[in-house]
């Protein structure tokens, strides 16, 4: 028995007797946030002053920077675009694994361009990089995971770049998850600079294109509003210990703007306040809105995120908003861009491709003479069949 139920049990029942005490402590802080939120809705000079105070007692903080107008505007869409070009990439990978044969990695980009009103089927692609020898190394050490995911998002961005260049009219080039490049900072410094580099050339170059980038952030889990509130509430001597300062733990941005946001509403637009703030300047400094995809008795928020060139555009926003709903409405009950799905379908790399590629890679290997190593023995035990019980 792999689990010790009992154990886990035992654990459970404790959660369950608590929950009750739980609830009641939440909507209470539930009810300060409220309050909070419609007190300060139309203060965003003084907001800005307490994030200001707040920004210095901590470079690094993260949260929501407020723009002129109400915290608390529910903005209706416009109707579904026609003739507008939609393009998605995604992307997956295989890590580096010193227990295989052969060691090696492989960086998969899947794609769809979408063009709306045309009655043309979507066109798909799919760039596959492969990694061996020098490859598998940064400046500092053996390629690690996070800097493979870092490749792997350079990757996207540079799917997108070349789709737009080559569409016509309006286009909108999504990604799932957030604009902002989260890197392998510890992957090696100057590794991670160049990425970051290149990552704003690419958005750069899409501006000049006129496309409309944004990623989508399902289920947000960054309470960057929530943050915004909290840093309100806090006295000078309270900023100097910020990062422990967590008055509205437990309240999220999905509860708070379920009760400002109908279906089909967006957000006000919101500056992103973060660590790499620094990066992302002028043109680009990072923006986002709250979006409900979901219905009136089960409202679903994400957050979008999208350039400065985007926030700045009223008919960008416009367009983003409407076509983001016009994507998610094949997905029925469980909202989610459909052109981001098919992204990810067409990127994802399948068990048999994984060792499809390996005996490739092993078999050419052998035929040039290179050197084909073993499986180590943890792994040729782990690939022994199952017993059955």
């Amino acid at each position: 028995m792999a689990i010790n139920f009992q154990q886990v049990f035992e654990r459970i029942r404790a959660i369950g007797r608590d929950a009750p005490q739980r609830r009641e402590a939440l909507e209470r802080l539930r009810a300060h946030a409220w309050d909070l939120f419609q007190h300060w809705a139309e203060k965003t000079e003084e907001l800005n002053d307490k994030l200001e105070r707040a920004r210095q007692a901590d470079p690094s903080l993260r949260c929501a920077i407020p723009l002129p107008g109400s915290l608390a505007a529910a903005r209706d869409p416009g109707p579904a675009p026609a003739n507008l070009t939609l393009i998605a990439a995604d992307g997956s990978q295989i890590a580096p694994d010193r227990h295989a044969a052969v060691l090696y990695s492989l960086v998969n980009v899947g794609a769809i361009v979408l063009q709306t009103g045309s009655g043309r089927a979507p066109a798909i692609s799919t760039d596959s990089h492969l990694l061996f020898d020098d490859e598998l190394f940064t400046e500092t050490g053996a390629l690690t995971p996070e800097a493979l995911e870092l490749q792997r998002d350079i990757a996207e961005r540079r799917k997108l770049l070349e789709l737009a260049q080559q569409a016509e009219g309006p286009c909108v080039a999504l990604t799932d998850g957030p604009v902002e490049l989260w890197g392998a900072k510890d992957g090696g410094e100057d590794d991670y600079r160049r990425n970051l580099d290149l990552h704003k050339s690419i958005l750069s170059q899409m501006q000049a294109l006129g496309a409309v980038v944004a990623g989508y952030v399902d289920k947000p889990g960054a309470d960057l509003v929530i943050r915004l509130l909290e840093i309100a509430t806090l006295t000078d001597e309270q900023m100097k210990e910020i990062r422990r300062q967590h008055p509205l733990r437990g309240v999220t941005d999905r509860w708070l703007f379920a009760r400002v946001l109908g279906p089909g509403q967006r957000s006000a637009v919101f500056g992103l306040q973060s660590g790499s703030r620094v990066h992302y300047t002028g043109d680009l400094a990072l923006h986002f809105f709250y979006l409900n995809v979901g219905a009136a008795k089960h409202p679903a928020l994400v957050r979008v995120e999208f350039p400065k060139w985007v926030a700045d555009d009223d008919e960008k926003i416009n367009l983003l908003h409407a076509a983001l709903l016009d994507q998610c409405r094949p997905m029925g009950a469980r909202p989610y861009p459909y052109i981001l799905h098919r992204a990810h379908e067409i990127a994802v790399v399948k068990m048999e491709e994984k060792q499809q590629v390996e005996q490739m890679l092993e078999l050419e290997l052998r035929k040039s003479g290179g050197e084909v190593g073993e499986k180590s023995g943890k792994q040729s035990a782990k690939d022994l069949p199952r017993k059955k019980r």
